[in-house]
């Protein structure tokens, strides 16, 4: 099985050094071992990074696959300490904001609901949001690939940000991802604390069937 490599010319993605108090997930079938390892924590070290390596989680997300090419995701982002940060950060929700300020950037997650020009006459782009979230996947694998985290927030006033941020109704928000280098857990309240760690996955058998539909309704 192939094995996923950076490029020969790029430096080695940084490790943080809380990856031995995981527990290992075990796939029931072979795969990268990149699908394990990308989790969603919360504890971020506060530290900047540059505009360049966010662009490069961007840049990954740019090469999603979509249904007729349509592309239609988005991104608005803001790094900490910059005035694009204070919008985006005031629409979390307070639960989100306890951790999410150790985070180095915010990126808001959205899609265009519609093909073609804007207009009474436009289509309606019934795919937008599956090809939102692919896009969102291959940024997350890319910052797992890069030695950060991305842990996408739904908990956020979806208007507040809309409003703030100028988007236009023929978009969806669908998220915010906070991104940055891993932290120490101890620094999260208790109740967080207690679930900064890796969860699990249903069954295959749960998810995927040949042939009829056979899950629970």
């Amino acid at each position: 099985m192939a094995t996923l490599r950076p490029p020969l010319d790029a430096a080695p993605a940084a490790r943080h050094d809380f990856a031995m108090t995981e527990t290992p997930r075990a796939p029931a079938h072979p795969i990268d071992p990149l699908f394990t390892r990308r989790w969603s924590p919360r504890a971020l070290d506060g530290a900047p990074i540059a505009e360049a390596e966010l662009l490069t989680l961007l840049e990954a997300a740019r090469w999603a696959p979509s249904a007729y090419n349509a592309q239609p995701w988005r991104f608005l982002y803001a790094r900490r300490d910059t005035p694009a940060w204070g919008p985006m950060f005031s629409a979390l929700v307070p639960f989100n904001q306890t951790w999410a300020q150790n985070a180095a950037a915010l990126v808001v997650v959205l899609s265009r609901t519609i093909s073609g020009p804007a207009g009474p006459d436009a289509q309606t782009n019934r795919w937008h949001a599956f090809d939102a979230g692919a896009a969102w996947a291959s940024l997350a694998f890319q910052a797992e690939l890069s030695g950060l985290a991305a842990h996408a927030m739904a908990g956020f006033d979806a208007e507040a940000l809309r409003a703030a941020l100028a988007v236009p109704a023929t978009y969806d928000l669908h998220a915010v991802v906070a991104i940055g280098r891993r932290g120490d857990p101890a620094q999260l309240p208790d109740p967080l604390r207690a679930r900064e760690a890796p969860n699990g996955r249903n069954p295959l058998s749960a998810i995927a069937a040949e042939g009829a539909f056979r899950f629970e309704e």
